[in-house]
């Protein structure tokens, strides 16, 4: 079975993934690392690494190619992007896809705490990011992050722990781990 999980930053998407992975025994692929290492190969921020890839759609070409490279070739895999469901979708390739949110506080306190910034400073650098990928999704896809009709399952991790996040999901699709 694939199974993506997309979602904010913050949402918890990373560690969610590690988990499933974990429990149903499946490889997981993370690409948000992949960009990140794209990001400090340049020497650049992520926000900057952004503000370039609204520039050269080569960047998220790249890791696009690389999820339904992936996809195809993988029948059991976990795909943690921002658009690995849409990509999936689009290229008619079956996955169960997860959309993880969080109100923008949570998220900002979350990213806050793994890049050691204040409160202030991660929810900024949230709302830049967030914007870049929305407007570079939608010039070069067409995508709308904020539609989230593509998911089978919408979850808040406002309030709950990453392995309750985890049994929801493992409950929804009736797998037994």
């Amino acid at each position: 079975m694939r199974i993506t999980i997309s979602g904010p930053p913050g949402s918890g998407k990373t560690t969610v993934c590690g988990l499933l992975a974990e429990r149903l025994d499946l490889p997981a692929v993370v690409f948000g690392r992949l960009f990140r290492e794209m990001a400090e190969e340049k020497g650049m921020t992520l926000a900057d690494f952004g503000s370039l890839a609204e520039q050269d759609p080569s960047i998220d070409e790249t890791i696009d190619r690389r999820i339904l490279d992936i996809a195809r070739d993988t029948d059991s895999i976990i795909l943690e992007s921002r658009l690995s469901a849409q990509m999936l979708v689009r290229h008619g390739i079956p996955a169960f896809k997860v959309y993880l949110d969080a109100d923008p506080l949570v998220r900002a306190a979350r990213v806050g705490r793994r890049e050691d910034e204040d409160l202030q400073q991660a929810a900024e650098a949230i709302v830049r990011r967030q914007a870049s990928e929305a407007k570079r999704y939608l010039q070069y896809y067409g995508i709308d992050l904020y539609d989230l009709s593509v998911y089978d399952m919408v979850v808040d991790t406002a309030d709950k722990t990453p392995d309750q996040i985890v049994d929801e999901i493992v409950d929804r699709i009736g797998v037994q781990p």
